[in-house]
């Protein structure tokens, strides 16, 4: 099986999720709700393994994270933007 990473992660919103998601305050459990509501199957483990940077993120996962925190996808991938972009 291919593995697919870059630069050994499975996403580039690990650290930003988490960060946004405690400012707010939100658990885990509560981000997971709201996007159910969006209607993602996601649930608070799936979360932490996003967190954790052990889960990759679908494209429409990563635009409902967005829209719940009124960010720009840029600003959701702001360590990438930061790091590798020229």
């Amino acid at each position: 099986m291919k593995k697919i990473l870059y630069y050994n992660n499975k996403n580039l919103i690990s650290r930003q999720l988490r960060k946004l998601r405690t400012e707010q305050p939100l658990s885990q459990g509560d981000l997971a709700a709201r996007m159910q509501t969006m209607g993602i199957s996601i649930d608070q483990q799936m979360i932490s393994k996003i967190e954790n940077n052990t889960r990759f993120v679908t494209d429409y996962e990563l635009a409902c994270f967005c829209e719940i925190f009124g960010i720009s996808l840029r600003e959701m991938l702001c360590e990438f933007y930061e790091k590798y972009a020229n």
